[in-house]
């Protein structure tokens, strides 16, 4: 009974310690008037107004989540397949490719920002200052995090036995990939994704070194806004939290709907 309160209590102290920041945060955003109390004086929704009424606001939220989306997409896509070929039919090269893929972890992102810009600013492909040099610097980013994740998961669905099972049947590589193991992939993929995503979403190194104000995410919208006003700085990192959490929420459900229909499928077969 006593280790029963014990761990009640140490869940209850890191929970506290989580969330406390954040409730604070979100307190200062709905102040109107704090300075010598321990909660505001008053209250005021006019930063969250003020906020979701400046256009460039919104513009900073999209152009984060295209470029996020499009780093994670092409990485799954990419991943998952060199991936589910090396653990399949090369697996002495799966040594090479984990090294490979943990060298962004390696590097620090001010010294790849840097690289990137002396390597893409002249030469056959000039891309400094363009989306798409920092399409590809996340991409490279999420690469140990998505290779975690997917090679993780071919071991836990036994790609192995599943892909045999269905050459057995008469399906063909491609069509045993596309068809039995893809599927029973989908919840592992989507973790790696929520989880390459919440990184790239905060990140702001990369952001603010390749393309700094020519493309503003929400990253540097947020430094230009806490230089201006801390009562609208915390009502961004608020939203900004609400929105990685509606976006999680949204994927996983998303997920399991995916999920109970393969199972129906499999009852009906």
């Amino acid at each position: 009974m006593k280790k029963k309160w014990i761990h009640i209590l140490i869940i209850s102290a890191t929970i506290l310690y989580l969330f406390l920041p954040l409730a604070a945060t979100f307190l200062y955003s709905i102040a109107k008037e704090w300075h010598h109390t321990i909660i505001p004086v008053s209250y005021t929704m006019n930063w969250y107004v003020d906020l979701f009424t400046d256009f460039r606001f919104l513009q900073a939220v999209g152009r984060t989540l295209l470029v996020s989306s499009v780093a994670i997409l092409l990485s799954v896509v990419t991943v998952s397949i060199a991936v589910f070929v090396v653990f399949m039919y090369v697996p002495k090269m799966e040594r090479l490719l984990q090294a490979l893929v943990m060298i962004p972890f390696a590097v620090p992102g001010v010294v790849a920002a840097v690289g990137l810009i002396k390597v893409y600013s002249s030469g056959p492909l000039v891309l400094s200052g363009t989306i798409w040099i920092l399409i590809g610097a996340y991409y490279v980013l999420v690469l140990p995090y998505m290779y975690q994740g997917i090679r993780n998961n071919l071991r836990t669905i036994d790609a192995r036995k599943l892909m045999e099972a269905a050459e057995v049947l008469g399906a063909s590589k491609i069509k045993g990939f596309a068809f039995v193991v893809l599927p029973n992939m989908v919840n592992g993929l989507l973790v790696s994704a929520l989880l390459s995503f919440s990184i790239l979403i905060g990140e702001f190194v990369m952001a603010n070194f390749l393309i700094g104000g020519y493309y503003e995410t929400i990253q540097i919208y947020l430094l230009r806004r806490l230089n201006e006003n801390g009562h609208l700085a915390s009502s961004i990192v608020i939203s900004y939290f609400l929105m990685v959490l509606l976006i999680s929420w949204m994927t996983l459900k998303l997920g399991r709907r995916f999920q109970k229909k393969e199972e129906i499928k499999e009852n009906v077969t």
